[in-house]
């Protein structure tokens, strides 16, 4: 019986632990990064910059801010959650628009052609279900564009449809990371470290998302 009840309390414990470090291990790799590209120095130097502050900052905290364990507004109510939640998003987008023209400018410059590398591509589709994403939730925010929808399924298509973008960022930027510009940036130490930033935020998202739609499910049987 003890351990019964205590398995709820190390499962928090573990969560809001994972939470916490995912909120450190952002900020770390966006000052990071930012230390390391010196954005304004190039047109290059603000790719990595906006993509960081894009994927692993505004979007990562976007999301935990629904977090039962990891929240840094708990004491929000749901619709002002809702509505930092938007803002964070249309940073996000806002960044990623930025970054995205500034490699597109950059390569434009030196004559590279675009998007040929699996982080181009990736980094690409990235960028657009990000919009997509910032739109389709416009119906959630303004409930009379939702005609004919049930909210309850929108609001799990928004889910389903952020969770995979944001494993999309965090798979881009984990491509980043195997940059020729970034490992000879950085050494070994620092490169794991770097590389386990966002390896962590996808996995802490993804056991948020999908906890939070098992508990609705179970709520509702």
């Amino acid at each position: 019986m003890a351990e019964a009840e205590s398995e709820p309390r190390i499962y928090g414990f573990t969560r809001a632990s994972c939470a916490i470090l995912t909120h450190v291990s952002c900020a770390s790799f966006t000052v990071l990064i930012t230390v390391l590209s010196r954005p304004g120095t190039s047109w290059f130097s603000w790719h990595p910059f906006f993509m960081t502050l894009a994927f692993s900052l505004f979007m990562t905290e976007a999301i935990l801010l629904f977090s039962p364990h990891g929240s840094p507004v708990k004491k929000l109510s749901r619709k002002a959650k809702v509505r930092v939640h938007w803002a964070l998003q249309a940073l996000c987008v806002c960044c990623a628009l930025l970054g995205l023209a500034a490699i597109a400018y950059n390569k434009h410059l030196h004559g590279k052609p675009h998007f040929t590398s699996w982080h181009g591509l990736l980094g690409l589709a990235t960028v657009c279900a990000a919009g997509l994403q910032a739109l389709g939730a416009l119906p959630l925010l303004y409930h009379a564009l939702a005609k004919g929808w049930s909210l309850a399924k929108l609001k799990r298509y928004h889910a389903a449809s952020g969770l995979l973008t944001h494993l999309l960022g965090s798979a881009s930027l984990l491509l980043g990371v195997g940059s020729v510009w970034f490992t000879t940036s950085v050494g070994e130490r620092v490169w794991y470290l770097a590389a386990f930033c966002p390896a962590l935020s996808a996995f802490v998202i993804m056991s948020q998302v999908t906890n939070a739609y098992m508990a609705k499910k179970r709520l509702q049987s």
